[in-house]
């Protein structure tokens, strides 16, 4: 082996220590310098120099020699970089004068959301921008689209569900008196609890979110679509959290997630956990949701929460948090997120493994759960009756001054039924008023005159629903809601028609509004003169009790009408009287 030989074998082994460690440009440098140094400590030409060094670090000539000529040239420092500045390709919007302004204009077509606010965003994918800055002839990628629209302020970014629906304008008083409520609870030792139904679960080999450690290449094999079969199990647990212990219980069920699933999910908890964890325990307080099968509008929800207050002789103590504010209830981010979690990559295969899953939940804060199976029927549309909601509503319920449909307390020990109220007054007008004023109007038989012009009436009446309402009528055709029976009516028009009566006075005489007599009766009167009830020549024109008592008396029909009518009436200023 000659010395260069010897050399480069010394120098190889020391740059291949080295060269790990150093990027491009000082690795240039340093074999420049080893270069410059080899050619004074030899006394040899640099390019000789030059060639030892680039034989011995496996680089070419050129760039040991342009590391040298560099120090030669008293190269300073570039802390951060590997290369001069502006070295590289140019960028493509320095390169094509105008790129950035016909990306702006490309982008603001493309703009959607309202442009007087901050919601705004691009329904243009980088591909396809990238394609129609080409057809305006600028070359540029998608990551050269991307980087403009960063340095513009744009970002790619989800949806952020943030936007709250409508709000009621008590919402944030009916927190404040739940959050008070609990603090009063708790301060006295009372337990609180938090109520509501988890997402129902199909059971079988379903996709769950979520991944698990498992052998490499072993996944969980699941079906390929999540459609539910015919005969599949659905199962909906109802959670129960004590807000003071930190401790969930969940009722797994098979059946509707009505009000009395609700309410035994709840009488569980009170018999496995609430009654050992609060013996002395006189009230019970229950945080719920608006809706579903707690809603402060479901009959059912409040009648067996009656029969477990009997049963627990508990004052239960209910308050609904404000429509569209579930997600504030402590159950859902206390316990049946962490629920979801362990269930998370798992197939709910049978109920024992959901339920094993919810017992096996727990964190380190201290969160544990119990979970148990309610085998129990709970069919839907079980109806309560307005009888036993009356019987709720006066001796039971106990509601609350602010909000009472959302703050109430279910008794358990019924209040002493109220003392019954005076009986209320025959409702309608007097029959022997009807049937003077028929008699006036030269009606002896009112009754069978109405069945003759009844069938005529009411396929007039439906005749102009119809045209009002565009179609026909969709339901059976059931009671009328008119405030006047049809005797009232009939006696009315024909006073009407025959004494040429005002409607005041018909109004003063029948005790109702003017013009719950003149609106039906317009109908009326036209079916009336089909079956010859017309003014006859010569009618008279009664405008007064008193003219028409006299016109009574004179006919030799009993008339009787209160003393408060017969006075003089002070006449109505400018108003006219209804048409027929």
């Amino acid at each position: 082996m000659g010395a260069d030989d010897a050399v480069v074998a010394v120098l190889a082994g020391k740059f291949a220590e080295y060269r790990p460690h150093a990027d491009e440009r000082s690795w240039r440098l340093y074999l420049g310098s080893e270069a410059r140094a080899h050619a004074a400590l030899n006394g040899c030409g640099l390019a000789v120099a030059v060639a030892v060094v680039a034989a011995a670090a496996g680089v070419s000539r050129s760039m040991v020699m342009a590391g040298a000529g560099e120090l030669a040239e008293g190269a300073e420092p570039m802390p951060g970089r590997s290369r001069r500045p502006g070295a590289g390709r140019p960028k493509a919007e320095d390169a094509q004068p105008g790129l950035k302004d016909a990306l702006g204009t490309l982008l603001e077509d493309g703009k959607r959301g309202d442009p007087m606010s901050e919601v705004t965003w691009s329904v243009l994918s980088l591909r396809e921008i990238a394609r129609r800055m080409a057809g305006l002839g600028f070359a540029c990628g998608k990551d050269t689209i991307a980087r403009l629209m960063r340095g513009d302020g744009w970002s790619l970014q989800g949806m952020s569900r943030v936007l709250e629906g409508r709000q009621h304008p008590d919402r944030d008083a009916q927190f404040g008196h739940i959050n008070a409520k609990i603090r009063q609870y708790r301060q006295a030792g009372e337990p609180v609890i938090s109520v509501d139904s988890k997402k129902k679960e199909q059971l079988g080999a379903y996709h769950r979110d979520g991944r698990s450690w498992r052998r490499q290449g072993d996944p969980v094999r699941v079906k390929d679509h999540d459609f539910p079969e015919k005969d599949g199990i659905r199962i909906t647990p109802y959670g129960v959290y004590d807000i003071a212990a930190d401790r969930g219980f969940v009722s797994v069920g098979t059946s509707c997630d009505t009000g009395a699933f609700a309410v035994n999910a709840i009488r569980l908890w009170w018999q496995r956990e609430g009654s050992l964890r609060y013996p002395d325990a006189r009230r019970l307080l229950i945080t719920c949701d608006a809706g579903g099968s707690n809603d402060w509008r479901c009959r059912l929800w409040k009648d067996q929460l009656a029969v477990l207050a009997a049963e627990t002789g508990l004052v239960i103590e209910i308050c609904h948090f404000p429509p569209g504010t579930s997600k504030w209830n402590k159950i859902e981010h206390r316990l049946f997120c962490h629920i979801t979690r362990t269930w998370s990559a798992r197939p709910l295969m049978t109920i024992d493994d959901a339920v094993a899953g919810i017992a096996a939940t727990a964190t380190s804060q201290g969160l544990k759960c119990t979970a148990v199976t309610d085998g129990g029927g709970y069919p839907d549309g079980v109806k309560v009756s307005d009888a036993r909601m009356n019987y709720l509503e006066n001796r039971i319920l106990d509601r609350g001054r602010f909000h009472g449909e959302w703050n109430y307390a279910i008794l358990p020990v019924p209040r002493p039924a109220p003392q019954p109220g005076p009986e209320p007054e025959p409702a309608g007008p007097d029959p022997a008023l009807l049937a003077a004023l028929a008699a006036l109007a030269g009606i002896p038989a009112p009754r069978a005159l109405l069945e003759k012009i009844t069938p005529a009436w009411d396929a007039g009446r439906e005749y102009r629903l119809a045209l009002d309402r565009g179609r026909e009528r969709l339901r059976p055709h059931g009671k009328s809601c008119r405030k006047l029976p049809e005797e009232a009516l009939l006696a009315a028009a024909a006073c009407r028609i025959r004494l040429r009566m005002p409607w005041a006075l018909l109004g003063r005489l029948l005790g109702v509004h003017p013009s719950s007599i003149s609106s039906p009766a317009r109908w009326t009167i036209p079916v009336l003169q089909e079956h010859g009830i017309t003014a006859a020549p010569g009618s008279p024109r009664i405008t007064t009790a008193a003219r028409l008592l006299q016109h009574a008396a004179a006919a030799g029909i009993t008339l009787t009408i209160p003393a408060n009518l017969t006075a003089p009436q002070q006449p109505p200023c400018n108003t006219p009287e209804t048409a027929d």
